[in-house]
């Protein structure tokens, strides 16, 4: 059996030798072309887990290998957005842009990159706005234009922290309909942390739940068993979504104060997180309490 595209094994991390870590020993694997959803109360590390995996922070035990190398630091095969769209003031959308496409491929002409900038423009519907400077951007806008900048470097992998918290609900679906279209063109790789479990019902694949802070963990990781095409309009008729959706919720209100006490009888045995499916759940099975595990899928070793 091949290995993973991204391998994490063991990940701790603590801000001084002597205190609590923030989490530890953090396992879990993507596979290429996957979409995973990290999901947690604030304060369990999920951004500093994000920031590793970026080569931003340093873990304090533990390993990260991807595409079968091991991440010691930044690197342009991993595109990053931030809640914040982080775009230079003083440049247009396609200048912006472009930044980062020269950085990729400092080799190319100015044709071939406003060729190569446009696509993405066009990819993410700010056709038009292209000498447009910031200000004269929506905050909607603002984060395409940084969605944009991340896929136009073709990044292995994509990271993305909390990148529509910002925005108004009615502009926030419309651009997670977006990513759902350019993710499935591309086959892009994608790690993102949310706090909105509807969100990550509609985009991801894979759900990381992690228990409360300090000495945080993940405890499940749930398998969306959902179509893989799906719609913001019609996801809440699949007979899966609210199995799946009680038991996220349930895990966040409850379970995940009683796992980080150790008071909840599902506990993980050793250190992998158990693989659940919910939405197969039989409906009369509580929330929580659909914790098979299924041994044919692929854990971190």
């Amino acid at each position: 059996m091949s290995a993973a595209f991204l391998q994490v094994r063991g990940l701790t991390r603590r801000w001084t030798p002597a205190a609590k870590p923030v989490f530890e020993n953090v396992s879990f694997a993507l596979e290429r072309g996957e979409f995973v959803c990290i999901i947690g109360h604030s304060g369990c590390g999920k951004t500093t887990i994000l920031n590793i995996l970026a080569g931003l922070d340093e873990a304090s035990a533990g390993e990260v290998i991807m595409d079968g190398r091991e991440v010691s630091g930044p690197s342009l095969d991993r595109g990053v957005v931030f809640q914040g769209h982080a775009l230079m003031p003083w440049l247009t959308v396609r200048r912006n842009i472009a930044f980062a496409v020269k950085s990729r491929w400092p080799d190319w002409n100015r044709e071939k990159i406003g060729a190569h900038c446009q696509k993405y423009i066009d990819l993410v519907r700010l056709t038009g706005n292209e000498e447009k400077k910031p200000s004269a951007l929506s905050g909607g806008m603002k984060q395409r234009v940084g969605i944009a900048r991340a896929f136009a470097i073709q990044p292995k992998m994509l990271l993305l922290d909390e990148p529509f918290g910002a925005l108004d609900a009615l502009t926030r679906g419309a651009i997670q309909d977006e990513l759902t279209s350019i993710c499935a063109e591309t086959r892009q790789t994608v790690f993102m942390i949310t706090h909105d479990v509807d969100e990550a019902i509609l985009l991801a694949d894979k759900i990381l739940l992690m228990t409360n802070g300090p000495q945080a963990r993940i405890a499940e990781i749930v398998v969306n068993t959902l179509p893989r095409v799906r719609s913001r309009h019609d996801i809440h008729h699949h007979p899966h979504y609210y199995r799946l959706r009680n038991h996220l919720v349930d895990f966040l209100v409850h379970r995940s104060k009683l796992l980080q006490e150790g008071r909840d009888d599902e506990s993980t045995d050793g250190q992998q997180p158990r693989v659940v499916m919910p939405g197969l759940a039989d409906p009369g099975i509580a929330p929580g309490e659909a914790g098979e595990r299924l041994p044919a899928l692929k854990q971190v070793k």
